[in-house]
């Protein structure tokens, strides 16, 4: 049997979920904390072995992408009491412009395996991968677009539609095919329908690649300072939250 990548009773899952949800009422709150905390306090990057990550994996390094943070958010729903699931779809390599540069952008497949998810609150359900990028990661990356004057770059799709209430989302204007929903993505990652496999995963090459999209990732974070980070979130808020 396949191993499961939302591992929702690994025991550190099963802590982490208690913890957020100590206090939490209703099931969008619940979300809502688990959303924030993947969000905030995993930061965007690349594993060296790309999709094939359990989510607890993900919980200890504090580091993921758009695949293996969404299995992190699936195994923390679930630990929860949440119903959850992954909805699988192909993107187009354009999102991963600016990360991923020259020669190794071009080694890219046209289109990539990238998931969201889908969590039910009452009777709904709601969609996100607004997870994905962290928040000064998030807000360097959209003062790199608008410099370079892209709408797709830098782990961000610039949406070209109104989202629709509940739902967010940060890559989905880049998605090109839907793949529907899976219950866990090592059953969509041993399928044919998945494009993401990297040839020679452990050769210097494939390192070399990840390594660089790290790089990348990190030199952005650090041309836009944390102070610019605090006072444009200060800015932001609501004038009767001051």
């Amino acid at each position: 049997m396949t191993q499961k990548l939302a591992d929702h009773r690994h025991p550190n899952i099963q802590a982490k979920a208690a913890s957020l949800i100590e206090g939490v009422r209703t099931d969008e709150e619940k979300l809502d904390a688990i959303l924030r905390f993947v969000r905030d306090d995993i930061l965007f990057g690349y594993p060296t072995t790309g999709d094939l990550v359990p989510a607890s994996e993900t919980l200890r390094t504090q580091v993921g992408q758009c695949n293996t943070k969404a299995s992190l958010v699936v195994a923390l729903c679930r630990a929860a009491g949440l119903e959850a699931r992954f909805h699988f779809s192909l993107i187009d390599r354009k999102i991963q412009r600016g990360l991923f540069t020259n020669f190794f952008y071009w080694l890219l497949p046209r289109t990539l395996s990238h998931a969201w998810v889908e969590v039910r609150v009452g009777t709904r359900w709601r969609a996100v991968d607004d997870f994905i990028n962290d928040p000064t990661f998030h807000r360097a990356a959209i003062h790199e677009l608008a410099m370079r004057g892209w709408n797709t770059g830098f782990s961000i799709a610039l949406p070209d539609y109104p989202p629709t209430p509940g739902n967010s989302f940060q890559q989905m204007s880049a998605v090109t095919d839907d793949h529907g929903v899976w219950d866990d993505p090592a059953d969509y990652y041993a399928s044919p329908l998945y494009r993401n496999r990297p040839v020679g995963s452990d050769s210097w090459l494939y390192r070399r690649m990840i390594r660089k999209g790290n790089e990348h990732v990190r030199r952005l974070r650090d041309r836009y300072p944390e102070e610019w980070h605090s006072r444009e979130a200060e800015a932001e808020r609501p004038a009767d939250a001051a």
